[in-house]
């Protein structure tokens, strides 16, 4: 019976410290791209984007590193949450107050932001049953200038209401416009 006890506090023993050292690992992970939260207002609604920023590092970005023709996250490490304090409304999608990712599906001709219900998952993990909509995203060519660096999410107020949301990342600027819902 003791040597039964003895057992079963060694296969404890050896779990719990398995458990903490994967913990310690995991918190010990260093990560390559800078995480940071960006706060907008726009028509009286505060918009809050939290995301890590990936850089071009001479990297081809569009239809390289990212790839045409399948969901991706914009973002690193954990997927991008955008929370509002109001409902916004993209073209016949309505984004409910609170915390939403976004996702985008990158294409030459008819690329997509791609709004989800889930949140808290790792940028690599997608469900499409989650998506709450798709809106079009208008690409603008960036020319004359140089390549944006680092990606980064803007929020621009419209003087008539509303706003656009803007992805920009080295030689592209992807934009969905919405209205704030009352």
């Amino acid at each position: 019976m003791i040597e039964r006890r003895m057992r079963a506090a060694a296969v404890i023993s050896v779990f719990a410290l398995v458990v903490s050292a994967a913990a310690v690992t995991s918190a010990q992970r260093v990560r390559v791209s800078p995480h940071e939260i960006h706060e907008f207002d726009a028509d009286a609604c505060h918009i809050t984007i939290n995301y890590g920023r990936p850089s071009k590092k001479g990297r081809v970005i569009w239809g390289g590193l990212v790839p045409w023709g399948r969901w991706w996250m914009p973002g690193a490490d954990e997927a991008t949450i955008i929370e509002t304090s109001k409902a916004l409304m993209f073209e016949g999608v309505t984004m409910p107050a609170g915390k939403h990712t976004l996702y985008m599906w990158p294409d030459e001709k008819a690329p997509k932001l791609i709004i989800s219900k889930e949140v808290g998952q790792f940028h690599t993990v997608y469900h499409a049953d989650q998506d709450l909509g798709r809106v079009d995203f208008v690409l603008t060519t960036i020319k004359d200038k140089e390549p944006v660096e680092q990606m980064t999410y803007l929020v621009e107020a419209r003087p008539g209401g509303g706003g656009i949301l803007k992805l920009v990342w080295d030689d592209r600027e992807y934009s969905a416009e919405f209205k704030v819902k009352p």
